[in-house]
């Protein structure tokens, strides 16, 4: 697991189109063709905040939106602007623990497979070294 963040705060909105207070992936650690890792510090301002944990759509969410940040990071090497996706369908999600504020989390995105101009993705989630929940995802990424 990479530690040492590539972008951080708001630079990651060079990664991706979601500006606060959606913003749910604070932390931009690495990617290459075979997936990426993302972090988020779970905050109390966070609109997707129940009490004192992070609720399951904001689970869903941070996963959704740190595989926008892998699909932004091609386009930002390049200097382009990144694209909008949208989440296809969600599978096998499970979740052994809601994180509460205060953790941070570390989500490993793994592509499964690509096939037009949709990616399969697995994810997990941990905060320090437990896991918290797993998923997969079919991102569609809309082309200009």
């Amino acid at each position: 697991m990479n530690r040492i963040p590539l972008l951080e705060g708001e630079e990651v909105y060079k990664l991706i189109p979601q500006r606060n207070p959606i913003v749910m992936v604070d932390t931009f650690f690495c990617a290459d063709e075979g997936g990426a890792e993302t972090g988020l510090h779970v905050q109390s301002g966070n609109i997707f905040c129940q009490g004192d944990v992070l609720s399951e759509p904001g689970l869903i969410e941070h996963v959704a939106q740190s595989a926008a940040a892998f699909a932004g990071y091609l386009p930002y090497t390049k200097g382009e602007t990144p694209k909008l996706g949208f989440i296809g369908e969600v599978k096998k999600f499970k979740i052994t623990r809601l994180p509460k504020i205060g953790e941070f989390l570390h989500t490993r995105l793994k592509v499964l497979g690509e096939a037009a101009g949709v990616t399969l993705i697995a994810a997990e989630t941990i905060s320090e070294y437990e896991l918290l929940a797993t998923c997969q995802m079919k991102i569609f990424i809309k082309e200009d």
